[in-house]
């Protein structure tokens, strides 16, 4: 009897063991789609001109990445301040610093910044598309809070920003790693709805009709 409650007991632990190995696969490869998803957008167009409506290239150099990543750090040390007077040129440089480090893969700066720029220049020409992307950083992270939080801001403080169609694709996409299935329905029937003949609009469609 003993033995057979061991052997029970082995096959239970062999189970769990199976089931968590499995969970960790379907994370690494979770993160590795991300990770590849975020490539394609920087790499095939998506990574933005430099425009007030579209994200930079991010054309600035290792010195302006590094001031970036400074200003990340002591924004992140103050109290959340209401915005300097707009300097179109030092908002690009500190935009495009903020995005070559997505480039350079370097997540965690990468989002310190942007959150940086945005309590420094919340009115920016250039503030709705670091909203947005500051979303994709950390979706990247695997940080599918604050990705939730980033993309729901987008439509929140810039709806009329060309980037709210994205963002709630992806923050349905977000919503629905998280298991909120109930949550996603509805937002992407909005994107079907106000933002019709949009590629966000598309997607939408198409997942719905998955669910």
């Amino acid at each position: 009897m003993q033995l057979q409650q061991m052997q029970d007991q082995l096959s239970r632990q062999q189970g769990i063991i199976e089931e968590l190995q499995n969970d960790v696969s379907r994370m690494k490869q979770e993160n590795l789609e991300r990770y590849q998803d975020l490539d394609r957008r920087i790499n095939s167009g998506a990574a933005p001109a430099a425009t007030p409506d579209n994200s930079s290239t991010g054309g600035a150099s290792n010195a302006a990445a590094g001031a970036a990543a400074g200003a990340a750090g002591a924004a992140a040390q103050q109290p959340a301040a209401s915005g300097e007077p707009g300097d179109p040129a030092k908002e690009k440089l500190y935009y495009d610093a903020a995005f070559d480090l997505i480039k350079q893969k370097d997540f965690d700066k990468a989002s310190q910044a942007f959150n940086a720029f945005l309590r420094k220049y919340p009115n920016s020409q250039y503030a709705g598309n670091a909203q947005y992307w500051l979303g994709e950083v950390n979706l990247a992270k695997g940080d599918l809070p604050g990705a939730s939080q980033a993309f729901a801001q987008v439509s929140q403080k810039y709806p009329k920003h060309s980037k709210v169609p994205d963002s709630l694709y992806k923050l349905a996409d977000v919503e629905r790693r998280m298991g909120h299935t109930d949550k996603v329905k509805g937002i992407l029937q909005q994107v079907i709805t106000q933002y019709p003949g949009t590629s966000a609009a598309q997607l939408a469609q198409r997942d719905l009709q998955k669910l």
